[in-house]
């Protein structure tokens, strides 16, 4: 059986130190721009590999992995991260049961 899955934007940290301490110019760094808390993205099951329009191809690439398994049948929710330490943004990853 085929599943979508939803992601939800849950957080977007900002590491200030880490930035401060190693980055040559710290002043310009801000949060993730890309992305609100709480903004949504829905990955239907036939088209698991397919990037959202305006989704971070960075993002992207560290979770589509754990998006196709869900699809799939995979866990039915999973919480994940981006790889970027000084601005990382948190997603809920959640399997959606087709409708009876």
């Amino acid at each position: 059986m085929l599943h979508d899955v939803k992601i939800t934007v849950l957080k977007r940290l900002f590491h200030e130190d880490l930035v401060k301490n190693y980055t040559d110019n710290p002043n310009s760094w801000t949060p993730c721009q890309l992305f609100k808390e709480g903004q949504t993205f829905t990955i239907p099951a036939q088209a698991p590999w397919n990037k959202p329009e305006d989704f971070c191809g960075w993002a992207w690439a560290d979770m589509q992995k754990m998006i196709w398994g869900m699809s799939r049948g995979g866990p039915k929710q999973f919480v994940t991260c981006c790889t970027d330490g000084y601005r990382p943004v948190v997603f809920l990853l959640e399997r959606l049961d087709p409708e009876s």
